[in-house]
């Protein structure tokens, strides 16, 4: 069962890491919920699907740590963006939510790893995502993903619900 993480488990990292792995699992929760077919279908004026969603928040996470952070250089770091149509999410027809979540669950590593390695005040490197810009410290990064990840939950809950699947928590 799925539980909100506890106060006292150590520094502000360790419970950013705890929360965003409450978050990632209420997103996927939400997405098993769904039948596969609803996984694909779009039930609102943006146009994005459930498994879209769940795509972006995976290359998102991506992009703030790997790319961002640590300044790695990453295969197509905007690749939920589709080319024909700016500013929408992509998910090819091959990929299924297994393959999505499997995806997520590898760059969580690589966030986990992150977190447990610096601290709070470290600044991301200047290569990367912020290649020619004002690196942010790691903490400006944690509030960020932890803020979209938190919308994105509730977006998941709305469109979960309007598909029939289950409401609440």
């Amino acid at each position: 069962m799925r539980v909100e993480p506890r106060p006292g488990l150590g520094g502000e990292l360790a419970h950013v890491s705890a929360y965003l792995d409450f978050y990632r699992a209420t997103c996927i929760e939400k997405c098993r919920s769904l039948p596969e077919a609803e996984l694909r279908v779009s039930r609102i004026a943006s146009e994005w699907t459930p498994l879209e969603l769940l795509h972006h928040l995976a290359l998102m996470e991506r992009r703030w740590f790997v790319w961002g952070f640590l300044g790695e250089q990453v295969d197509e770091p905007w690749g939920d963006s589709r080319g024909d149509d700016e500013g929408r999410w992509h998910v090819s027809g091959e990929r299924g939510l297994d393959e999505v979540v499997a995806l997520m669950e590898g760059y969580a590593e690589r966030t986990r790893a992150v977190l447990a390695a610096y601290e709070p005040e470290a600044v991301a490197s200047a290569d990367g995502r912020f290649a020619g810009d004002d690196p942010p410290e790691l903490r400006w990064i944690c509030f960020h993903v932890l803020q979209e990840y938190a919308r994105h939950a509730g977006h998941l809950d709305i469109v979960v619900e309007l598909a029939g699947g289950p409401v609440g928590e």
